[in-house]
């Protein structure tokens, strides 16, 4: 049976009616890290690992979800209005709830959710199941969106009801990608341009099944460092209101007024912005060597300015390096454990996965999680073939 085929049998033997399916995919970061927040740059890809959700409208107005990762069920009822309850469910009660603060009257739903995006990887599970349920509870309503707003809705989400203070670069990939395009995305106007990816480069993302306990905390200090250091700047540069305005000069004029760690962190997403405009340059003239120049850029910026990898990571990228047929390796994602991403030649694509396997094992005593991956489509409904 098909993916679509199996959900629809697993979604009838649990609520006994027949459903729609819809997907969204994870992503991955080619490059452009921890620049969103900063009203930066950014060039993400979707990746063909997603979100299935399977629904079907209910008589009331009670939405009832069953995760089969995590073999637990949850409903709630909208007209309680759905609070917060740290809980994997605030990501699927939280997106109906923005939706009805936003004026989108729902109708009530059985959900069944099936996620093959890794949890905790890097890779946006979180957006995937964001926008997968709020599109199809937007269909499950005949109601309509467009995409970018979507996007806004999911992620705001997450900032207020989850409590993760993330920008939207990943509910907006999951809401635009496609087949064999990455997205640059402009992350203060949501201008966007969809760039190609060579058909004979695969991306390989390797995952250091490594999540080190401070990466949220840290996560959310360095949004905070970097609004302080815009904050302390702004006195001297009135226009500036994100690290998106300022410029290397900016920064080597009046960076020594900063603490070393704000200089640091400054310069990293500063330089950052820059790469992804010279890395969108670089694809669109197919020039993979120097888009993989610049992603050994990034990570070494992450690494010592950002000071948001680790040393698996860091281990992951040094393997990479040794392989042959690959263009560029970075982390990718947060930090502090994840995943690497790296754009490979097909024809090496098999002799890189066993280099990084036993070389990774070797070293810490780990099995890797390794997925070859192609660009894909974003947020869609999807039928029987």
């Amino acid at each position: 049976m098909s993916q679509v085929e199996e959900l629809l049998y697993r979604f009838k033997n649990r609520y006994g009616r027949v459903a729609r399916i819809y997907r969204a995919p994870g992503r991955v970061n080619l490059i452009g890290e921890h620049t969103d927040y900063n009203e930066g740059f950014v060039m993400p890809a979707a990746i063909d690992l997603s979100t299935w959700v399977a629904v079907a409208p209910r008589s009331d107005r009670k939405i009832c979800v069953y995760s089969e990762n995590l073999s637990e069920a949850r409903e709630v009822l909208l007209d309680g209005g759905p609070t917060p309850g740290s809980h994997w469910s605030d990501y699927v009660f939280g997106v109906a709830a923005v939706l009805e603060q936003s004026g989108h009257r729902l109708s009530g739903a059985d959900l069944l959710v099936h996620s093959e995006v890794p949890i905790g990887a890097g890779l946006s599970s979180s957006a995937a199941i964001e926008v997968a349920v709020g599109y199809s509870l937007l269909q499950n309503a005949g109601l309509s969106i467009d995409r970018t707003s979507l996007a806004r809705i999911c992620q705001r989400a997450e900032n207020e009801f989850v409590g993760a203070r993330c920008g939207i670069m990943d509910q907006f990939i999951a809401s635009y990608g496609q087949y064999g395009k990455a997205l640059m995305l402009d992350c203060r106007s949501l201008d966007f341009r969809l760039l190609p990816l060579p058909p004979r480069v695969r991306m390989v993302i390797c995952n250091t099944m490594i999540k080190h306990a401070l990466a949220d905390g840290e996560y959310n200090r360095r949004r905070a460092e970097c609004e302080s250091a815009v904050q302390r700047l702004s006195q001297s540069l009135p226009g500036a209101r994100a690290l998106r305005d300022l410029t290397p000069s900016d920064l080597e004029q009046r960076g020594s007024s900063l603490p070393q760690t704000l200089r640091r962190r400054c310069r990293h997403v500063i330089s950052e912005n820059g790469r992804v405009a010279q890395a969108a340059r670089a694809l669109e003239q197919c020039d993979m060597e120097r888009f993989g120049q610049l992603m050994s850029e990034s990570h070494r910026s992450l690494r010592d300015d950002y000071e948001v990898s680790c040393p698996e990571l860091d281990l992951m990228v040094k393997l990479a390096a040794e392989a042959k047929g690959v263009y560029g390796a970075r982390m990718t994602g947060g930090g502090f454990g994840g995943c690497t991403v790296n754009l490979v030649q097909e024809e090496s694509v098999n002799e890189f996965v066993e280099h990084v396997l036993q070389g990774y094992k070797r070293v810490t005593l780990k099995v890797p999680g390794i997925y070859v991956c192609s660009a894909a489509k974003g947020v869609e409904e999807v039928h029987l073939s």
